[in-house]
């Protein structure tokens, strides 16, 4: 049987304090990682943690180099990937304080590497990612919610922009239309990436505002609430990873 080892990729959404036991800097062929690799302590499960957006927060969506990242993670032998997110709600399900975990992506995201194939010493290659997620992994996750009676909504579309700005009233109405329930920032190329590596990959997403032009979210969105949201939401986000960390 395989040994099943866990990343966790920190995004805005995080989950509070870590019991750091080591730092590992990896170098990769493309380049430097977001952060260091930390060893953690979940509940006395170890764990790997990285910052997507470095240790001071400082790296925008669309500089983050997702190739290193997840090379770096599977060059120390992950073969398990939670992307943590901090995304706006669009589906009336998807209201600020929840978590889901979804089942689709629609990538809208423009000049970003995203692919390990592209050289000239790479034949072209093709990977299956009609399921963008990890079934294994997201079951993990929903079962987990269960066990500790954490309301998750089970499923949804995850639509991926470039930012780092906020999407515009009318660009999220065609994410709508086009069938999207949530929208973040950096769901790809990061499942992308795991999935030519052979990573097992879902994305826990925390909502933390209605998208632009929804809802209470008629005019300009608040931005020291959405924080305010991403600070609360922490605790139940630690909690289901936790939990899952033993359904695993």
């Amino acid at each position: 049987m395989t040994t099943k080892r866990l990343a966790i990729i920190g995004g805005s959404t995080a989950i509070g304090e870590l019991e750091v036991i080591n730092k590992l800097e990896v170098d990769t062929p493309f380049g430097s990682c977001s952060s260091a690799l930390s060893t953690v302590k979940l509940d006395g499960k170890e764990a790997i943690y990285m910052y997507r957006h470095g240790d001071g927060h400082t790296i925008p969506p669309h500089k983050i180099n997702y190739c290193a990242n997840i090379w770096a993670l599977h060059s120390v032998g992950i073969t398990h990937v939670i992307g943590l997110a901090a995304v706006g709600g669009i589906a009336s399900a998807s209201q600020p304080g929840k978590i889901i975990i979804p089942d689709q992506i629609i990538d809208y995201t423009y000049g970003r590497k995203h692919t390990f194939f592209e050289s000239a010493l790479n034949p072209v290659t093709h990977i299956d990612f009609v399921e963008p997620y990890c079934d294994e992994l997201r079951k993990a996750l929903i079962k987990a919610a269960a066990n500790i009676d954490l309301m998750v909504l089970d499923s949804g579309t995850y639509g991926v922009t470039q930012g780092p700005r906020l999407e515009t009233a009318a660009e999220v109405i065609r994410l709508k239309n086009d069938g999207c329930d949530l929208v973040g920032m950096t769901a790809m190329p990061e499942a992308a990436l795991a999935r030519e590596l052979g990573l097992c990959y879902a994305t826990c997403a925390h909502c933390v505002n209605w998208a632009a032009g929804l809802e209470t979210s008629k005019h300009q969105i608040d931005l020291s609430a959405m924080h305010e949201n991403i600070v609360q939401g922490q605790h139940s986000v630690r909690r289901l990873i936790i939990a899952m960390v033993k359904c695993l």
